[in-house]
């Protein structure tokens, strides 16, 4: 049976990423994102919510944009795949994990400030018309060769009257 590792978030940065970049000479950026789940306490009738933090990792050219256009507050989505690391503590000599999101798809959300490159914030929701194509992380397959354009097709007819074929109906 097939299976699926997928995970879409739209959230905050907690703080600033953190660049930097490997000995092959690929970036790799680290943040987190926080997402606001609220709810309405059945109880009390209180307002009640909850903040979760996703671990976010982008490598190569999606790092590096997201470290130069991205900073604590900035509303992003992102799409990628879980991903669980084990480690060992250097002082105490323990097994640890962590999990976190391998993020192949980048969003910037949000208003222009400071060095943004994303449309402005007014309120208006334009169904997406003004928004910057995502940003996808590049496979390691080399991109297929362009094709040429086909040639136009023959002017269509400009009235009814010029059109010749019989109608088998």
């Amino acid at each position: 049976m097939a299976s699926l590792n997928k995970v879409i978030l739209i959230g905050n940065l907690g703080k600033d990423p953190e660049n930097r970049f490997m000995p092959s000479g690929g970036a790799v950026c680290n943040f987190s994102i926080a997402t606001t789940e609220s709810w309405k306490d059945k109880a009390t009738g209180q307002k009640q919510e909850k903040t979760e933090w996703h671990n976010i990792t982008m490598y190569n050219r999606l790092a590096e944009i997201a470290a130069q256009y991205l900073k604590k507050g900035s509303s992003v989505y992102i799409e990628g795949r879980l991903q669980t690391r084990k480690w060992q503590d250097k002082t105490t000599g323990q097994d640890r994990y962590t999990t976190e999101i391998i993020a192949d798809q980048m969003q910037m959300l949000g208003g222009r400030s400071g060095n943004s490159s994303g449309p402005a914030d007014t309120g208006y929701d334009d169904g997406g018309f003004n928004q910057q194509p995502a940003y996808q992380q590049q496979q390691a397959a080399p991109a297929p060769a362009r094709q040429p354009a086909p040639a136009p097709a023959a002017a269509a007819p400009k009235s009814f009257d010029d059109f010749e074929d019989d109608i088998p109906f």
